[in-house]
């Protein structure tokens, strides 16, 4: 079974931009040359530059003009939170309670908000180890770029959590997607042979994903113990600029994890839709060892974990 558990969470503005360029020429008279052209080999293809579809230049130009409007009104923060942005352990807790046990989607609906009430609590048991793969559009900066903020980023969360996380292709089970409208037939070829059972209402958001779509992850349970995890997938449009994609990239690995809701009251935080903050946070932290604290078992319900919580904020291990 799937739960698509995160969606780039960027409200959608209307965007406009115009780009140019300049070709400038010499005009000096060239000189005749020295020696003999050799002529050009038989069977030789030129290969011709990539030049992105006019679906995906406006994309490109949508999330530019987005990020900008963003920062202009002081969003997408990049620390992890400070004296404006205080928080208290009943904070946390109520925040975890909302984004660890409560889905943002209908398990397996695609993309039918949940209106149902508390879950049982999810995570990884097994180590994560996650790996990168690129569409063939994605330029060679963005793979270095991203690869190594993927690398620093599975590390911290390993630190954070405790739980063993790390950027490894030997035998990976967290699939990290980074690809272009124009690389779409073969992500969607990947996901389905990453995972062939997916359902008709998550294969559908794979294959038409709305614009204001810019990131997501899908979870996949372990047959028979659906409260543990067994497969991630996460796609990350690869027309964002830098920040909007590194935004993603901290917001659906952490989501990926476990912590899949969002909540209007979580402040300092990326699982919140209010754009304030770009990347993980120390409110955010909390909630990750929060999740990954022994004591916290996948199945469990939210009134088995509520005093469990309570006592493992509280710092008494012998209460717990």
């Amino acid at each position: 079974m799937n739960r698509a558990v995160g969606i780039g969470r960027f409200r959608p503005l209307w965007v406009g931009a115009l780009a140019g360029a300049v070709l400038l020429a010499s005009c000096d008279t060239p000189e005749a040359p020295t020696s003999k052209p050799h002529a050009r080999p038989d069977g030789l293809v030129t290969e011709k530059p990539y030049e992105p579809s006019a679906e995906s230049a406006a994309l490109s130009r949508y999330y530019n003009r987005l990020q900008s409007q963003l920062l202009a009104q002081g969003l997408l923060r990049t620390g992890g939170g400070g004296v404006d942005t205080p928080y208290t352990e009943r904070d946390v807790s109520r925040n975890f309670e909302r984004i660890a046990f409560y889905n943002e989607y209908t398990p397996g609906g695609g993309l039918e908000e949940s209106k149902d009430g508390p879950d049982v609590l999810r995570k990884w048991v097994k180590p994560v180890r996650m790996t990168i793969e690129y569409g063939k559009t994605v330029p060679e900066e963005i793979k270095e770029g991203d690869t190594a903020a993927i690398r620093g980023y599975a590390a911290r969360l390993s630190r954070v959590t405790g739980h063993d996380i790390a950027l490894d292709d030997g035998a990976p089970n967290f699939h990290v997607i980074i690809a272009s409208e124009d690389d779409r037939q073969d992500t969607v070829a990947r996901v389905l042979e990453l995972a062939p059972t997916i359902g008709a209402a998550s294969r559908d958001i794979f294959e038409n994903p709305p614009r204001k779509f810019y990131c997501f992850v899908m979870t996949f349970g372990r047959p028979g113990a659906l409260h543990t995890f067994d497969k991630a997938i996460v796609l990350i449009r690869s027309e964002q600029p830098d920040l909007m994609r590194r935004s993603c990239i901290h917001e659906e690995l952490a989501q990926g994890l476990g912590l899949g809701n969002d909540s209007a009251t979580a402040r300092p935080s990326i699982f919140n839709d209010d754009n304030e903050f770009a990347f993980l946070t120390t409110h955010d932290e909390e909630l990750l060892r929060l999740l990954y604290h022994p004591s916290l078992k996948p199945g469990m319900t939210l009134d088995q974990a509520r005093p469990l919580i309570s006592r493992i904020l509280d710092g008494d291990p012998g209460q717990i």
